[in-house]
This record gives C-alpha cells, structure tokens and sequence, in this order.
C-alpha cells in the first residue's frame, strides 16, 4: 500500500474513484422528490428572473435553507448549460464536486492526524459510503454541506494536535509527548494564519449553505475537548475574534438582503417553519426514536460498514491519542444530537461520516486485533448480506417498476455479490488493509450498475417523468394543470407555470387554456369530469400513466386530458 500513497498519487486515485462512482448517473437519473426538485426550480427561477436574494418555489418563498447551495448551482447552469435547458447533470455538479472536495480533504486532513496510509483508507471508505454517493447525485445542501464540514474539522483537528502536542511536550522538544499526537510519526507542525482563515471561512460558507450545522458541528467538538481535556487554550490560536468578523462578513450580507426583501419574513419563517419543527417533532412525518442512527449505519456507511462497528468498539480505548481524542470529540456529541433531534433523515448524520472513516482507518491500518476472531467472522457474514440484498434489487426493481426481467442486470448483480464478497475473503484472512482496499472495488461495481444502468430505467416510479413525456408530445403551447399529484419535480419537467390543483381547478384551467393539458389523479377524476362539464367542454384522455410515488409510498393512476368546447 505504500506505493499507492506515495506523492501526489493518493490524490490521483481518490479523483478516479470518486468519478467513477459519482459520474455514472448524473445526468441520466431523472429528477427526485422532493428537495432536489425544489432546488433545482428555485435556482431556475432565480436565474429566470434576475432576482439572487429571494429564493421562490413558483409563487412561494422557499424559506428553508440559505441561498448558498442555489448560487452554486446558477454558476454551474451559467457555465455549462442554460435556465431553459432540460438538462439536470449542472445543477447536480456542485454536489458532486463538493463530495469529491470532501474525500480529497479527508485524506489531506487525515495523514497530519494519522498518516498517509489510514489516510487513504479512510478517504476510501467516505468516497463509497452510500449515503455520500446518494448526495453526489442530487440537487441539495448535503454534499456541500460536508465538504464546509470537513474544511472546519481538519483545520480544527491541526490546531488542537499542534496546540495540545506542545502543552503536553517537554521543554525544548518542539514534538509529541510519547507519541500521542496520533499515528504520524514526527514533530507536529504547527498551522498558521492561512489555516486560521480557511476554518473561518468555512463557517461563513456553511452558514450560506445550511444555516447554523457547521458552527454547531465545531461548537460540539471544542466542548467535547474541552470536557475531556478540561482546556481550551489552544483554540486561542485560530484567532477567534477576527475569525468571527470573516464569518459574518461572508454570511452576513445576504442575510440582510433577503431579511430587507422580505420585511424579515424569510428568517422568521425559517425559524418557525423549518427550523423548531424539526427540533420539537417529527417533521413532515421523519420521526424515529433514538438509535435509528446507530441501526442504520451498517447500510448508510456501506460498503466501509464492512469495518466500522468492529473499529467504534476498540477506538474508545484510543482516546489518550490526540487524533483519536479529537475524533472521538468530533464524532460522539455531533452523533448524540441527531439521535436525540425527533426529526431524522438518514443523511443528517453525514457530517460525522469522515470522523468515522478516519477512526476506522487508522485503526485498519494499524491491523487491530478486533477485526479478527469469532465475532468479526460473524458480522462480516451478516455485511455481505447487504451487498446480496442489492443485486437481488438490480434483478427484482426492473420487474417491479420497469420493463420487466432485464438480461443485462445478472452480469451487474454477479459483479455485486463478486466484488461483496471479495473483501469479505481478505478481511476472514487477516488482510483487513487490503480488504479496505477492495472495498472500492466493491463500490465501483455496485454504484454505476444501479445509478447508471439500473435506476433510469424504472418508469413506474419516474411518474412526472412520464407525465412530462405525453405532454410533451401533444405540443401544448400553454402552461399544463395537476390535479391530485403536486410532486416538485413535475414542476421542473412541465415549467415554472405548471398549475398544481384539485380536479375543479384544473377543469377551470382547461376552459381558460384551450390549448392545454391536465394531468388529473384518479382521486379527482370524478370533480375534474363534473368540472369540465360544468364549463361546456367535452374531455378526451390522451394519456395514461400508472405508476408509483415513493415520496408518499402510494400507487398513482394518471390520466391527461385535453379538453374542446361541445
């Protein structure tokens, strides 16, 4: 492995990994309820108007996230496309990006912390976990959410290190007290003002990307410190004060902008709507009791699960060491508060991932004893399962919601299990490294199977899609109505005038727009028919989608009709 750390050579091969699997799918993955769908809308619409404060949702204020995710996404279309495009791959780029920024940061963080080799583990099981190569493909915060995470946390975890390492140094050392710096060997240099300002300006930007996480992430963790160590002083370093003043300089702007826009509304309506809904309930029914985290990270951390529990249950006693103590304090309150938050989704817990990939690399690499003997044989054969459980789905989702059987999804499935199985052989062997290795293989033969070949292809459950399609080919000249099924991404298929309504609604539309379509819901079939006949118009169905809208987990039966005077 040391070959594959050397120079600049871990930085290469982390680029292909990432391309290879956050690539596939991009742009072919239409798009998906319901968050992406509003974000890519809202950004469409701020470009359309010319209006880069206000963030709107056809004719609503969309107060739930700052306006950082949507600039970057306008700069994306700007560049590379057109707000009058179809094409979805710009405003998914800068997620991809900032993924990829991500696992480059891990591994740039990581070798100062614990050296090149658990490094480049580490960044390898990030790159691959699922829920990461989910975020690269979608339209959202999450993504560039972490990568401000990871940019905060590395400088954070270099100053605490430096700063920590000297108080606890004899005199005139200069290095480690007996080598609790973590598993890089050598004197730790100490960082300077760049890495100040590069911490402060990576809260200015997560607070334009998703509010107060960032600050909250890198409050969590000097608390944390600060209970294990019982000091601070360190902190005093990365300039705090001026620190500040960078941060707000960057947040602040907008914030003043859009609360003058608004008359204060968007900041209100965000704390009201958005932000203590969350906080005091379930909101929007993504309620879960505590530890549904802790369940579902053999799933969400895949295929790096593979080493994960066996690695959370030996780092406690890896705390003496500053990296590990700095981890641990990265990892557990940031944890523990989204357990405790009533509303769950399972990429809030992202943030924490390169923590966790870099406690279970450094631990790997070390060759831990905790990966081998009875119990280690028993959950790497409960993992695998996971790996059968998606080639079994590249089978069964064709079927299902597609075509029906699809000949080219065995060979993906046998890659699947193949390349499951694979790591699993080296780990049962002792080659716990080499299997981490593998786990990218693993990656490389499961994402772009399913992203790329399997998931574009599963029409009854890209509804809006197939709405979008039959409207497409009647050449209406006039904006379409929906009545029954309101999903967002309908809206980004059909145009920012799509009119979502109820059946009596999109007959009124009909009769205003002769030149037009309804997609009417079998729920409202019977008042949009009463409607249309209340109004002098004779319906006629020129198409029929059946489908289903995983969004609310129900089947949909979708006419379109278009609509002439009797």
């Amino acid at each position: 492995m040391d070959r594959l750390t050397q120079g600049f050579r871990p930085y290469l091969l982390l680029s292909l990994l990432c391309l290879v699997v956050y690539g596939p799918g991009l742009a072919s993955v239409p798009p998906l309820d319901r968050d992406e769908s509003r974000f890519i809308q809202a950004t469409r619409q701020m470009m359309q108007s010319g209006d880069y404060v206000r963030i709107q949702f056809q004719d609503e204020m969309r107060a739930k996230k700052p306006v950082g995710a949507y600039w970057l996404q306008a700069a994306a279309v700007e560049a590379f496309s057109h707000p009058l495009s179809p094409s979805l791959w710009p405003y998914r780029l800068p997620g991809a990006l900032a993924a990829w920024a991500a696992v480059v940061m891990t591994f740039g963080f990581g070798q100062s912390l614990l050296g090149r080799r658990p490094a480049f583990i580490a960044a390898i099981l990030l790159a691959t976990a699922v829920i990461l190569v989910s975020e690269a493909h979608q339209a959202k915060t999450d993504a560039v959410l972490l990568a401000c995470v990871v940019a905060a946390q590395g400088t954070l975890a270099r100053f605490y290190v430096a700063g920590r390492a000297k108080e606890m140094a004899p005199a005139g050392s200069g290095g480690c007290a007996g080598g609790s710096c973590g598993g890089a060997k050598g004197a730790v240099q100490g960082p300077g003002l760049a890495e100040a300002l590069l911490f402060w300006v990576a809260q200015g930007v997560g607070i334009l990307i998703k509010g107060p996480m960032v600050p909250v992430i890198s409050l969590l963790t000097i608390a944390g410190l600060g209970f294990a160590d019982r000091r601070v002083r360190w902190f005093v370093a990365m300039r705090p004060l001026v620190g500040a003043v960078v941060a707000a300089a960057i947040a602040a702007p907008w914030f003043v902008a859009i609360s003058h826009a608004t008359g204060g509304a968007f900041v209100g309506q965000a704390i009201k709507s958005d932000l203590l809904p969350k906080l005091l309930g379930a909101q929007e029914s993504h309620g879960a009791p505590p530890g549904y985290y802790t369940l579902l990270a053999a799933l969400t951390f895949w295929p790096g699960s593979l080493f994960l529990w066996p690695a959370m249950v030996r780092v406690w006693a890896e705390r003496h060491r500053l990296a590990y103590r700095f981890l641990l304090a990265w990892a557990l309150p940031a944890w523990a508060m989204f357990e405790l938050v009533p509303t769950k989704l399972p990429h809030y817990v992202l943030p924490v991932f390169p923590a966790l990939a870099l406690m279970t690399g450094g631990l790997v690499a070390e060759g831990a004893d905790i990966f081998r003997g009875r119990g280690a044989r028993i959950y790497y054969a409960a993992w695998s399962l996971i790996g059968v459980a998606l080639a079994a789905a590249a089978v069964a989702l064709p079927i299902r919601f597609g075509d029906g059987f699809d000949r080219n999804a065995l060979p993906a499935a046998v890659g699947i299990v193949l390349a499951t199985l694979l790591p699993v052989a080296l780990a049962l062997k002792g080659r716990v490294a080499t299997a981490a290795l593998a786990l990218s293989l693993t990656a490389a033969a499961t994402f772009p199977a399913v992203l790329a070949g399997i998931m574009p292809g599963l029409d009854r459950l890209w509804v809006s899609r197939q709405v979008a399609a039959i409207v497409d080919s009647l050449g209406v000249s006039e904006p379409v109505a929906s009545a029954g099924f309101s999903e967002p991404s309908l809206v980004v298929l059909l145009g920012t005038h799509t009119r979502l309504t109820d059946g009596g609604g999109a007959a009124r539309h009909l009769a205003a727009h002769p030149d037009s379509a309804a997609a009417v819901a079998a729920p409202e079939q019977a008042a949009f028919l009463s409607g249309v006949s209340a109004e002098g118009l004779q319906p006629q169905a020129v198409g029929h989608v059946v489908g289903f809208n995983y969004s609310r987990g129900k089947p949909v039966d979708i006419t379109i009709y278009q609509a002439r005077r009797k």
